[in-house]
């Protein structure tokens, strides 16, 4: 029976542990460039005894990031300016990885502490896109609906932030697919009303996030680990759901992903959404029952009896923490503590080790 603390592999990548620091926006990249805020919020995590740490959801393009301050991953300069990054994680016995994202219509926004409000004009604004013309909120301008020439450029995208990611030297990417960003907005009926081969049927509106897939795993070297974050619930009667969920986790599987995501929500506002400790779990569980393929839980797990629980009774491979982790950087260590497990400490911190 696995637990929090045992080593997990996938492919060639061993993770020291179970615990998993999720892609958290910093809003403080210039240019998409990362800088030493997150050097130093990155390198802790790892320091930290967190077994994978992975960058926020980094924009394939310039207009793909959620705000003008985001992380971004378009070029060269991206690449060596994460390298030093993944070094440090890496070198601090966690694994690095990337999350490759488009933002769509949510994107063109000002950071949270500001509001976060759509930004219509300025440097900091652009035209957003999406699979049809509806804005997230009625008050937002509307997006422009991709035309299939688009889709396959922002397909190009992805292969390429792929291959600057092999540069930089992170061994896990992850695709978003959830939270109401562009690849979820193709797989809701919610955001989607197309008539094309992108609209219509669930095969239609899979087919964008699967051509992604495809042309990422081609890209990404064999050896290396691709997850994909979904929203498994749209949490509105009509939308995307579970079983939907489970259909993509499939193909996602054949293609040669390794590892599902299991978040909720985004697609619109208004969504009634039950939240309580371990609230997406069930999605972890039933994806990886039904679909055989790996997961990983998120959604308010805090304690370390409760993170340890999720793994031993099967209900998911990992758990990524997020806010947690904001708070506590060194989390994974104390967790061990409290479970009893045997971890190697960074030897510049042994001496707060009892």
């Amino acid at each position: 029976m696995p637990h929090l603390f045992d080593p997990y592999a996938i492919r060639s990548v061993t993770f020291r542990n179970r615990v998993f620091v999720s892609p958290m926006c910093q809003y403080s990249s210039d240019d998409g460039l990362p800088n030493d805020w997150h050097f130093v919020h990155l390198g802790t995590r790892a320091v930290g005894g967190a077994g994978l740490v992975m960058v926020e959801a980094s924009g394939v393009s310039p207009t793909g990031r959620i705000t003008a301050w985001d992380s971004g991953f378009w070029s060269q300069e991206h690449a060596e300016a994460f390298a030093r990054i993944a070094a440090f994680i890496e070198g601090n016995g966690a694994v690095a990885g990337i999350q490759l994202a488009h933002a769509g219509r949510k994107a063109s926004t000002d950071v949270p502490w500001r509001g976060g409000a759509v930004i219509r004009e300025g440097p900091a604004s652009w035209q957003t896109v999406a699979p049809s013309a509806i804005p997230f909120r009625e008050s937002d301008p509307l997006p422009h609906a991709l035309t299939g020439a688009e889709i396959d450029a922002i397909v190009d995208q992805f292969e390429n932030a792929t291959r600057l990611a092999v540069l930089a030297g992170f061994h896990v990417i992850e695709l978003h697919m959830a939270h109401g960003y562009l690849l979820h907005e193709f797989l809701s009926p919610l955001c989607n009303v197309r008539t094309d081969e992108y609209g219509g049927s669930l095969e239609n509106r899979m087919r964008f996030a699967l051509r992604v897939a495809e042309r990422v795993r081609q890209a990404w070297p064999d050896d290396r680990a691709l997850f994909v974050r979904i929203s498994a619930s749209d949490w509105v009667e009509g939308g995307w759901d579970l079983p939907q969920s489970i259909e993509l986790a499939k193909r996602l599987r054949d293609l040669g992903v390794d590892l599902i995501d299991c978040s909720s929500g985004g697609a619109v506002p208004g969504a009634k959404i039950v939240l309580g400790p371990g609230y997406q779990v069930p999605f972890a569980r039933a994806i990886r029952a039904e679909a055989g393929i790996a997961t990983v839980a998120v959604g308010l797990i805090t304690e370390a009896h409760q993170a340890d629980e999720i793994i031993a009774s099967d209900s998911a491979d990992a758990v990524m923490l997020a806010r947690e982790l904001l708070r506590d950087p060194y989390w994974p260590l104390h967790a061990a503590r409290t479970l009893g497990a045997e971890v190697k400490w960074p030897p510049q911190y042994e001496r707060a080790k009892l």
